[in-house]
């Protein structure tokens, strides 16, 4: 009976391999699972930096005697880099995205409890019209429908926060429009009473309120999943799981690892649950993952906390939220902000890709790796000083080449006080603006002094998130030339805002790596410089 079975179960197999597997299309040969056809874009405002190989660390001599950047030969790949540091204007729209957010959220929790009361959907046009997309289920998925009835959320924040938006009601912000006595309940509590106003505006946000929440996933480095994970299974097999106490590995090729007790038989399986029991779940997954809130507005403040005994109101009041900064470095963001502001790219980037359904997922934008920072900088120039050459800060007419501090005291000789606009300058061989002064730029890289003595040559990065010090690059408007020197490392605490620190995103480049000396090729420089969708 059980060989009739085994034999059954064999052909059912089968026959379902046969019907359902596709066969008629492949005709019985390997042609590859089924998948869209990508091809790289130039995301907007973006250049390609083809990778390649390049002599990072001090150029010239260490003069400071800091020793922190001695030169090794180091290898990165290819990756896409904002061809300025991130404007005003391009972080304003992170911000009025989460600020609306927010405030829909807040809307449609609203118009909830007024349906919860009894209030119809069709008797009131007026914040109802901000309900959450599945407050009429008429339209929702199976799928939609499920996940509304029986996913069970600890809070109310995260039972909300899952929910989707109505995006397609535009938001009311002149008060002499709102529609009726809730939506102007809900909209005037993002703003400040006028008691709170310092300066003689009508209305003032209530920046705290902007926060956004994304998540952070610890995977790789010392301190991730993947590390800490391998670094216990081996203790674990080389003190308890050894052959002195009667275990030995009967592991299946292409299998989990299992250890058997061959004195009572028992089994260990190593897969995910077990090492959450085994560590009372310090290896669970979900303790490197964790969502991290932000306040995204920057810290206009900075203006006046950096320079102390100084008239520096105008900037504190007008540099990020003026039309006339628009086109000037965003300032005033801790690292954490700037990472939020990369996720955000992400989601927005994806959220419009998921939309077109043929297009297929972007990889995450991020902040550069100290390494991909100082190759771009560099652009394609070996063992330079500044990102056009030196060993001079002025160039052959005697015009300074970047914006800096020249001279002790004199902010101005280089015909800029503070910033400039984020595309001054001349740029660099990569087409990269202002690499070198206007604002320093964060990168994804914990400050270690001995970090270039224990790196690999591939990809080399630290980021340490026990260590708060993060690495800036490039120098600012306030700094001498040596902060401009390309090798040049600084840092700053990863929760500390200033007025002369920006940053700009890299995204990665996907498929066949575009080498330096491949990009030589005009067709696959074409190729993988193809123009954004965005004219």
């Amino acid at each position: 009976m059980k060989k009739f079975l085994k034999i059954t179960f064999i052909v059912l197999l089968a026959f379902s391999c046969g019907s359902n597997g596709g066969l008629k299309k492949s005709k019985g040969e390997l042609v590859g699972a089924k998948a869209k056809k990508y091809y790289p874009e130039k995301p907007f405002g973006m250049v390609l930096v083809p990778g390649g190989s390049f002599i990072m660390g001090k150029s010239d001599d260490d003069l400071p005697a800091i020793k922190d950047a001695p030169t090794k030969t180091v290898t990165v790949r290819s990756f896409y880099m904002d061809e300025t540091e991130i404007t005003n204007s391009e972080y304003r729209q992170f911000v009025n995205w989460v600020r609306d957010s927010v405030i829909r959220t807040k809307l449609a929790i609203r118009a909830e409890d007024l349906i919860t009361n009894g209030v119809s959907l069709e008797d009131n046009d007026g914040i109802l019209k901000y309900s959450f997309i599945d407050s009429d289920t008429t339209d929702l998925s199976v799928y939609d429908k499920w996940k509304l009835e029986n996913e069970f959320y600890e809070t109310d924040e995260d039972y909300y926060a899952s929910r989707k938006l109505n995006w397609r009601e535009d938001l009311i912000f002149d008060r002499d429009d709102y529609p009726d006595k809730d939506y102007l309940e809900v909209f005037e509590s993002f703003y400040l009473p006028k008691e709170k106003v310092f300066n003689e505006v009508e209305k003032s946000w209530d920046v705290k309120k902007f926060i956004y929440k994304h998540k952070f996933s610890n995977i790789s480095g010392s301190e991730g999943y993947i590390y800490m994970k391998n670094k216990y299974k081996m203790e674990q097999i080389r003190d308890v799981f050894n052959e002195e106490q009667g275990w030995k590995e009967i592991t299946q090729p292409g299998g989990v690892t299992t250890f058997k007790n061959v004195d009572n038989d028992s089994t260990f399986v190593m897969d995910d649950d077990w090492f959450a029991s085994t560590t009372e779940g310090t290896l669970s997954r979900e303790n490197f993952a964790r969502e991290v809130p932000v306040l995204v507005y920057p810290d206009t403040t900075v203006w006046e906390l950096d320079f102390k005994h100084s008239e520096n109101q105008p900037m504190h009041y007008n540099y990020f939220s003026h039309d006339a900064y628009s086109d000037y470095p965003v300032v005033g963001v801790t690292f954490h902000q700037a990472e939020a502001f990369c996720n955000w790219r992400t989601f927005t980037k994806n959220s419009y890709q998921k939309s077109k359904k043929k297009k297929s997922r972007v990889p995450n934008f991020r902040l550069p790796t100290e390494a991909e920072w100082e190759y771009a900088a560099r652009g394609g120039l070996q063992s330079a000083m500044y990102p056009w050459g030196g060993p001079y800060t002025k160039n052959d007419r005697g015009c300074f080449m970047a914006n800096f501090k020249p001279m002790r005291g004199d902010y101005a000789v280089d015909q800029a006080l503070y910033t400039v606009e984020a595309d001054a300058y001349d740029p660099n061989g990569y087409n990269l603006y202002n690499m070198s002064g206007n604002v320093a730029e964060w990168v994804d890289s914990s400050y270690e002094p001995e970090a270039y003595e224990f790196t690999i040559t591939m990809n080399p990065n630290i980021n340490n998130p026990k260590n708060n010090k993060k690495v800036i690059r490039g120098g600012s408007w306030k700094d001498v030339k040596y902060f401009l020197q390309v090798s040049s490392r600084d840092y700053e605490y990863a929760d500390q805002a200033r007025s002369y620190i920006g940053f700009r995103t890299v995204h990665d480049y996907l498929g066949a790596d575009m080498t330096a000396n491949a990009m030589t090729n005009s067709a696959i420089r074409k190729q993988n410089n193809r123009r954004s969708s965005i004219k």
